[in-house]
């Protein structure tokens, strides 16, 4: 009992110290991370000494960055994932190299042993992925240009600590390793990453689906979380992150069709433990060092702070972002992160570093997340209202009654906007990346910067007030989310959605969006259309058949929507359907169909 209550009663603690610093926080703009780390000092051993144990929350609470990357992976299929390789390496690996050795050289300079340096550079080259990922959700910068490049380090930082922490024991005064030894670990990890792709692919679905089919929402939510902890355990069981362990899961299930339901079961957890783990943070300052050598400490900080964005400035003009936007990258990674704790801790325990020192060190890693919002909040105040000149804030979005909105000005989207620019329509007209709309205002074009999917945007560009939203972007979840929370919060506005192919339009229209277009569809059919003119087929007869094929293509997408989530009737749906449409299309008294036909 009395274990129960101190329980409850550190949670209490948590939850009050929460509620009333982040608000404070969020509302003077310095941002939520700030406030949960602020608050953490305040409770922790060197402020009230309301929690006296630090290590065990900051164990538990690290759950929450193994739930963050999890959700990560989910947004990230195979091939999106493959398409970050060269991102990844190319920018991560020039910011971890090259902040390797910028601070390895100065702690050589300042009497450092060799090995010692490259340890202490390795470990604060890395940065901290919750900070630097929820500074990025706040700004719903995630998807844009310089929310990419970010990722992508990250990710390489996150991958490239595996063998770091195989390495570092190894350095180890005396310490030898036999190649048995090494073969087994290379085993183990080979056979995680066969486990987590043959069981993703092939175990989790059917798992799913039998869950799914039990119709109880906490057991599917029990199973989630038993996915997320045994992907993360096994990671680490193996030698490598469980952070990474988790990702790798996720993107095994980008793909699902339990996608959605994993997201919305995990996203609650991941939020409250995200915020534990920024209080833990917190709390686990070590002020002593600062009162004893404040000059110290802060001098150090601050050249760990200028070192990486001074190294990180270069990569995003290789990465090909505009001023702002590098000065951007700069301060969202120039923290050190969690894994230098974790460095530093393997390093100290094969007598690497000396206990004195690695203390220090990890005092800076904690103080250098504490000047990252303060940063961002720099950014925000002097240079973004300065790039807000060329690319406006969503709040300075001004829309006229009866306007139509388009979200998504690439490929796609412009041709819309230009039709209707032909006409005089009054647009609003919004992309959520930066370097594209800076692009496209060369030629003319006035595009708001701000992401569709957060209702904030949607209500400064006036979506209560417009006729239309047009749906243009090239990513279909964005285009879900934002239909979802349009027919939501506008249920007057006429939504029309882009839609990427069929399954998409059915996902589209359950919410209530029934002006939904496949984005190839007509121009592929005209495409057919001239074939069959240029196989002898007249123009009337190949319009004709074009337009036949149409509408029935059209009835065969509204009924198939029956035979959504049965794998087996889709399929023999499809089969029996194509050999109707060949029967209909070749008969030519087929000139309309009757509806029973399409049952």
């Amino acid at each position: 009992m009395i274990m129960e209550q101190s329980f409850l009663g550190n949670a209490l603690i948590y939850l009050c110290a929460a509620v009333i610093a982040v608000p404070v926080f969020k509302r003077l703009g310095l941002g939520a991370a700030l406030g949960y780390l602020v608050a953490g000092m305040v409770i922790g051993p060197w402020g009230f000494e309301l929690i006296s144990d630090v290590d065990a929350i900051l164990k538990f609470s690290e759950f929450g960055v193994v739930l963050l990357m999890f959700l990560i992976g989910l947004e990230l299929n195979p091939k999106k994932l493959w398409q970050l390789r060269r991102p990844a390496i190319g920018l991560g690996g020039m910011q971890v190299v090259g902040t390797t050795l910028v601070l390895a050289l100065l702690g050589f300079l300042l009497g450092l042993g060799f090995t010692a340096a490259m340890i202490i550079g390795a470990a604060l080259a890395m940065s901290s992925t919750p900070i630097a990922l929820q500074s990025l959700e706040e700004r719903g910068l995630a998807r844009a240009g310089v929310g990419i490049s970010a990722f992508a380090i990250l990710l390489f930082q996150d991958i490239v600590v595996v063998p770091l922490l195989a390495i570092v024991p190894l350095l180890e005064p005396g310490a030898h390793s036999s190649r048995g030894d090494g073969w087994a670990a290379a085993l183990e990890v080979f056979a995680f990453f066969a486990l987590i792709v043959i069981g993703g692919r092939f175990a989790l679905r059917p798992i799913l689906r039998f869950i799914a089919s039990t119709r109880l929402r906490e057991i599917f939510t029990a199973f989630s979380l038993f996915l997320v902890v045994g992907a993360g355990l096994l990671a680490e069981a193996v030698g490598m992150s469980m952070a990474l362990g988790t990702f790798l899961a996720g993107v095994l299930l980008a793909e699902s069709e339990y996608r959605h339901e994993l997201e919305l079961n995990i996203e609650p957890f991941k939020g409250l433990l995200l915020g534990l783990f920024f209080i833990a943070v917190g709390m686990s300052v070590d002020f002593s060092l600062l009162v004893e050598e404040p000059a110290l400490v802060l001098g150090l900080v601050a050249l760990l702070v200028a070192v990486k964005i001074l190294v990180l400035l270069p990569v995003g003009r290789l990465a090909g972002h505009v001023r702002t936007d590098r000065l951007l990258l700069g301060a969202l990674l120039s923290q050190g992160g969690e894994f230098a704790f974790v460095l530093v801790s393997v390093a100290l325990g094969a007598s690497l570093l000396e206990p004195e020192l690695a203390a220090l060190l990890v005092v800076v890693a904690t103080f250098s997340m504490l000047t990252t919002p303060l940063l961002l909040y720099l950014y925000d105040r002097f240079f973004y209202q300065k790039a807000g000149k060329q690319v406006p804030r969503p709040s300075d979005v001004v829309a006229n009654q009866g306007h139509v909105i388009i979200a998504g000005f690439g490929r796609f989207g412009q041709i819309i906007g230009r039709f209707l620019m032909s006409l005089k329509m009054p647009l609003t007209i919004i992309d959520h990346d930066p370097n594209h709309i800076e692009f496209i205002r060369k030629f003319g074009y006035k595009v708001f910067y701000g992401d569709a999917t957060r209702l904030d945007l949607l209500e400064a560009a006036g979506a209560d007030k417009a006729r239309l939203l047009v749906l243009a972007m090239d990513d279909a979840d964005a285009v879900y989310t934002a239909a979802k929370i349009a027919r939501e919060q506008f249920p007057n506005l006429t939504i029309l959605a882009r839609a990427r192919n069929r399954p998409n339009v059915n996902d589209l229209r359950e919410l209530g969006v029934t002006l939904v277009k496949r984005e190839t569809f007509a121009s592929a059919l005209e495409l057919g259309e001239l074939a069959l003119r240029e196989l002898g087929f007249g123009a009337h007869e190949a319009h004709r058949a074009a337009h036949k094929f149409r509408t029935y293509d059209e009835k065969m997408l509204v009924a198939s929507a029956a035979f959504r989530g049965d794998e087996k009737k889709s399929i023999d749906y499809a089969k029996k359907s194509r050999e109707q449409l060949e029967r209909l299309m070749s008969a030519d008294e087929a000139e309309h169909v009757s509806d029973k036909d399409w049952r």
